[in-house]
């Protein structure tokens, strides 16, 4: 069960997160990476967010590029949040298939 406090966390770095990827994005046509969640540690060390990356057959390129630079996202995210957070959690990313599961599911009731 999550405090109250986890959720505004993590409501606030899928905020940031959103925008910071939105930002690098820009850059490469025809790709968009989304925050889908975030989950934060009880003793708010550890974020783990979930991505979102359209389309999805970029997606572990993507999560690769993203784990490489995640000291600097790191940074990034803490000149934003720096005055709301004491210390900023250490950065893990995993990909959100929910949507691909959804779409197999679709495609198995049709049949």
């Amino acid at each position: 069960m999550e405090t109250t406090r986890q959720n505004r966390i993590a409501r606030l770095l899928q905020k940031e997160l959103s925008d910071l990827f939105l930002r690098q994005t820009k850059a490469l046509p025809g790709v968009l990476v989304s925050v889908s969640a975030v989950r934060i540690s009880p003793d708010m060390g550890v974020a783990r967010g979930y991505l979102s990356v359209f389309p999805s057959e970029k997606g572990e390129e993507i999560l690769k590029n993203i784990n490489a630079n995640i000291k600097t996202i790191r940074y990034d995210l803490g000149t934003r949040v720096g005055k709301q957070l004491r210390i900023i959690p250490e950065l893990k990313f995993f990909l959100d298939d929910s949507l691909d599961y959804l779409e197999h599911i679709d495609e198995l009731l049709k049949k």
